[in-house]
């Protein structure tokens, strides 16, 4: 497989569009997953920046010089373009659809569903740090170079952010399912 680094190159060096494609197939789903669980749920938009965050990376792309991971840059992209889109309709506050495929079964529409839910239930900053912590896997200093934020605040809104989510679960009958859990991942994430 062709890293992307090597497709980054590719891109800046000649202009290789089919390269900037690839790199946007690699990264797409991640990015609209993110945006999506910023957006609590509300997929036309997260959809809208998703391409917004593209559209900028491509413009941008000779700009990331491999100082952090080509995703980790990816979604600093997306992290600004989801506060601009925040501080632009701050005062249109409406509750965001949420999308129900037909090819989904009934439990993943719920889950998804009470994602949205959950996603709502907390501040942006812990919302962001939240679904990058355990979404998109990113270690605390990579959500640091996201965000732009200090590194105990990083965990001071994940910690909230968690207590708030596992308080409104508690009190509304909701157990989590841990399936999945990567031990050592969060082992090193509590060190960082």
């Amino acid at each position: 497989m062709i890293s992307d680094l090597e497709l980054v190159t590719r891109v800046t060096g000649s202009n290789d569009q089919a390269a900037y494609c690839r790199l946007v197939e690699r990264h797409q789903a991640a990015i609209r997953r993110f945006l999506r669980r910023l957006l609590a749920g509300d997929h036309g938009s997260a959809d809208d920046l998703a391409q917004e965050t593209f559209l900028l990376a491509f413009r941008k792309i000779h700009t990331w010089r491999g100082a952090s991971t080509f995703p980790t840059w990816l979604h600093s992209i997306a992290y600004r373009q989801f506060l601009q889109f925040s501080r632009k309709h701050s005062r249109q506050r409406v509750m965001a659809e949420v999308h129900q495929p037909a090819a989904d079964s009934g439990a993943a529409i719920e889950a998804e569903i009470l994602a949205a839910k959950l996603m709502s239930l907390v501040s942006e900053e812990e919302r962001a740090c939240l679904t990058l912590a355990y979404a998109a896997g990113m270690s605390h200093p990579e959500i640091c170079d996201i965000t732009h934020l200090p590194l105990g605040t990083v965990k001071s809104h994940i910690s909230r952010g968690k207590q708030k989510l596992q308080r409104w679960l508690e009190d509304n009958d909701h157990s989590i399912q841990k399936t999945g859990e990567n031990p050592a991942r969060e082992a090193r994430r509590a060190q960082s």
